[in-house]
């Protein structure tokens, strides 16, 4: 089956970017300080960033530390951006898919993913290869969308009240484990919804030991600011797990 390259749609690339630029956003607030949050000492670390995008974020491993960044991505038009804007002599960046983790060589210290696991179908295929690559004790810092978020499959999403109040969210088929359709800037952006159990117990399986698990919610200061923020207490928007391999 072809494996889906949203990024390379030009319009989804387009507002994915618009969308990242904005100085308030969810990534800004919650995914990206949490995930740092649960990052080890770079110093020396040779890192393996699984669906780099534009690579700012290796061009910061290097800046803390790592002595080796190898970024990977299924998108040309993420890389072209991180080659132009983002490159150092330490890092490499390589357009390839996750799930063809298992033809890449060498030994990492840590990997780390942003927000790409829920687009990748064969999760248990990519945790295999991955804990391969992983010196032992090496570890695995990733966030995904939460699987509360991912179990969406159409229709309302929200709960509100007379004033249009968030109430609740809207939960159907959390235990079905499947494809989903959903529309981000485009139409028929594909998911893949798995339980909060299934990717815990998947990475278990694939020889990792769990060391935190995170769901970020605001804090009474970004409260304040954004109040529309408060939605997070209903259903986060990210789960972020820290593994190590055993």
């Amino acid at each position: 089956m072809a494996l889906q390259n949203i990024f390379d749609n030009e319009t989804f690339f387009e507002g994915y970017q618009q969308l990242r630029a904005r100085e308030v956003n969810a990534n800004n607030l919650f995914e990206i300080p949490e995930r740092f949050k649960l990052l080890p000492d770079l110093k020396g670390a040779r890192i393996l960033d699984l669906g780099c995008g534009t690579g700012e974020h290796c061009r910061e491993y290097i800046e803390m530390g790592a002595s080796a960044v190898t970024g990977i991505d299924i998108s040309e038009k993420m890389l072209a951006v991180a080659k132009e804007q983002n490159s150092d002599p330490k890092i490499t960046y390589l357009k390839m898919p996750m799930e063809d983790l298992g033809k890449l060589e060498g030994e990492f210290d840590l990997a780390i993913s942003s927000l790409v696991l829920h687009y990748i179908e064969d999760y248990k295929g990519v945790l295999k290869n991955l804990n391969r690559l992983l010196v032992p004790g090496g570890e695995f810092v990733f966030s995904q969308e939460h699987p509360l978020a991912t179990a969406y499959s159409g229709g309302e999403r929200w709960t509100r009240d007379g004033n249009g109040r968030k109430l609740h969210v809207n939960l159907a088929d959390y235990s079905v484990e499947s494809e989903r359709d959903t529309t981000w800037f485009v139409d028929n952006v594909k998911i893949y919804h798995r339980t909060f159990s299934t990717v815990i117990n998947d990475l278990i399986d694939a020889g990792f030991i769990i060391e935190k698990v995170v769901e970020p919610k605001p804090s009474e200061e970004i409260l304040e600011k954004y109040p529309d923020y408060y939605d997070l207490f209903h259903k986060p928007d990210f789960l972020l797990v820290k593994a190590r391999k055993a």
